[in-house]
């Protein structure tokens, strides 16, 4: 992994170091990675153009971009699940407003500096970044990887989050709204092409977390409140844990 972490810091791209690290990707893996799986683990479309290019540079062939082509003909297998899975959708506040009064580059440096702080959260609770839409993320929970407590993994998320936001040093003081359900969907199915590609996920569930995170409050919110919950969340969960432990025995 040292020598994953010199190669990123070469092309000036130390942020994707955790997320490698996280993959298991090491030097043995590099020449076999496609475009789709560095958008599988959150990697900018310029930073994925970029990477290739210096992968197919240390294989000593072309870029691996064609690999994908070279199957294009071939219909991608249906590979949907029908599972109970956590939604979480995640809103940046007032991007509307900040993209009629700041100039494009520097509203680019806010949303990727949000978009680096929700995927690094989500990756450390276990959850997957299934699609960045502007300002706002999508994520599954229990999705490609099931745990028993995805639900619970989605709250402390979506805590920490707010509050991490919050704290961002950026130019403007940020906030973000955040929507959780959870229920069964059909997750999976290959919708799109090329870059558009992606993994559709078909239910009311997503449905719910984006309009739960449409009528959030963050007018009552803070990043200490923030820590407040997840520390009420935490001592809740710890206590539930306790009283089933002793149950347990009497079964």
């Amino acid at each position: 992994m040292q020598q994953i972490a010199q190669w990123l810091e070469k092309l000036g791209l130390s942020e994707y170091t955790q997320r490698f690290a996280e993959n298991g990707i090491d030097v043995s893996v590099l020449r076999h990675l496609t475009d789709q799986d560095l958008k599988d683990i959150g990697v900018l479309l310029g930073h994925r153009r970029k990477m290739l290019a210096a992968i197919g540079e240390l294989a000593g062939a072309a870029p691996l971009l064609a690999e994908p082509a070279a199957r294009s003909d071939s219909k991608p297998q249906d590979t949907a699940e029908r599972r109970q899975v956590t939604v979480m959708f995640s809103d940046m506040v007032g991007s509307t407003a900040l993209s009629a009064r700041m100039d494009p580059e520097d509203l680019r440096d806010i949303i990727s500096a949000y978009q680096k702080c929700v995927a690094e959260i989500v990756h450390r609770f276990g959850g997957f970044v299934a699609k960045y839409m502007g300002d706002g993320v999508l994520v599954y929970f229990g999705y490609p990887e099931a745990h028993e407590d995805d639900a619970e993994r989605a709250v402390r998320a979506g805590l920490e989050l707010i509050a991490a936001v919050a704290g961002l040093s950026t130019r403007v003081p940020l906030q973000t709204r955040v929507g959780i359900a959870t229920g069964l969907v059909v997750v999976g199915d290959l919708i799109g092409s090329g870059e558009a590609q992606e993994r559709g996920i078909v239910g009311e569930t997503p449905n719910l977390a984006a309009r739960l995170q449409g009528v959030a409050d963050l007018t009552r919110w803070s990043s200490r409140r923030a820590r407040e919950a997840c520390s009420a969340v935490s001592s809740f969960l710890k206590t539930l844990e306790q009283e089933t432990s002793r149950a347990s025995p009497s079964r």
